[in-house]
């Protein structure tokens, strides 16, 4: 089968938070006997910072951000017997959810994609015109990037036929342990660009914290905190690009994942960095979000830290040789449940299904 994906951007992760998810999904099911093409727009300049090249598991269209190659490229859905549309694509949304579900067959299986629900659905339950929200009861499926109930039970009351979240994962093909580097030694270390619906947790989870353990050493990478104060054992080193993430996730003692606030108050909502870091064998420690013990079981696989006093009694209390076997159990709990290879099961079985009950309808 093949299938037209419009998303942000598959070759460059610059501000772009769902290349490690489309990569690792998208490859998996590219193994699987899909054909797939992936549209990304030309903008914030992301194609002048490409981490990766186009992969022989999927063709890439890069085109220009002007309505006329939108037009063009969306117009390719035609071709494709799956038309999925992404949120956040960065470039004329709602044009390009008009235009490719109008060009779509009707014999196609038709799909929006949300890689950040939260903000989706406030967007819609505050606008009846929406236009994701007029096209809902049109679409034959809603997947998700994260979120439990609460994101499936929203969807559903806004009239989408069907809600279904495909979490995050691990391909072990690209994160991986390595050698520890001195450039990112550290007592514990976060990665994570600054936005608004993270800072006053990054604040309380990662700075308040490095200012209560003047002796240890703390790690700060990702974009936007040049001008943020920081206590003088905090290092930061700006954005880190993608091929140091292993390295980055290896070497400190432990490493931090938080959630945007929105993320969390809906749970369910594990980020890449999460498996990332796992995947390189790190001792994870996390802000505490309903549903953490689906991926991973908190004080063997998984420091849980509901506030900052949390984070400098779990580092207090790490030893290296037990920070080592925390990881080790992480990422043997991955490898067995939480690998892309997984998720591409879950997504085949549910376009085979979702193709037969259309086919059963008409």
């Amino acid at each position: 089968m093949k299938i037209a994906f419009y998303g942000s951007s598959l070759l460059s992760a610059y501000w772009n938070g769902a290349a490690t998810y489309y990569r690792g999904l998208l490859k998996a099911l590219a193994a699987r006997g899909y054909r797939i093409t992936f549209y990304e727009p030309d903008v914030y300049q992301r194609q002048e910072h490409r981490d990766i090249d186009p992969p022989d598991w999927c063709e890439v269209v890069v085109y220009d951000g002007t309505i006329a190659a939108l037009k063009k490229v969306a117009a390719e859905a035609a071709l494709a017997d799956i038309v999925i549309k992404t949120s956040g694509v960065g470039f004329e949304d709602d044009l390009l959810l008009q235009e490719v579900m109008t060009a779509a067959r009707p014999e196609a299986l038709k799909i929006f994609w949300d890689v950040d629900a939260p903000a989706t659905l406030a967007e819609m339950q505050t606008s009846a015109d929406h236009p994701l929200r007029k096209a809902l009861a049109d679409l034959d499926l809603i997947l998700t990037y994260g979120g439990g109930e609460p994101v499936i039970k929203k969807y559903r009351q806004l009239g989408a036929p069907v809600c279904i979240p495909i979490y995050n994962a691990l391909d072990p093909q690209t994160h991986h342990s390595v050698i520890a580097d001195p450039r990112f030694e550290a007592t514990l270390g976060f990665l994570g660009n600054r936005l608004p619906d993270r800072e006053a947790r990054v604040e309380a989870f990662f700075h308040e914290p490095a200012a209560a353990m003047p002796s240890q050493r703390f790690l700060l990478g990702g974009a936007g905190w040049d001008d943020k104060p920081m206590s003088s054992n905090v290092r930061y080193i700006g954005h880190v690009p993608t091929r140091d993430h292993n390295a980055f996730n290896a070497t400190p003692r432990a490493v931090l994942n938080i959630s945007r606030e929105s993320m969390a108050e809906n749970g369910f909502s594990p980020a890449t960095r999460v498996f990332e870091a796992v995947g390189a064998g790190a001792c994870l420690i996390t802000d505490y979000w309903d549903g953490i013990d689906h991926f991973l079981t908190p004080n063997e696989e998984v420091f849980v830290a509901r506030d900052g006093r949390d984070v400098c009694e779990i580092l207090s209390g790490l030893t290296p040789d037990r920070a080592a076997e925390t990881g080790k159990r992480a990422l043997a709990r991955v490898l067995g449940a939480h690998t892309y290879q997984h998720r591409a099961v879950e997504v085949d079985q549910l376009l085979r299904s979702r193709f037969a009950s259309k086919e059963a309808a008409e």
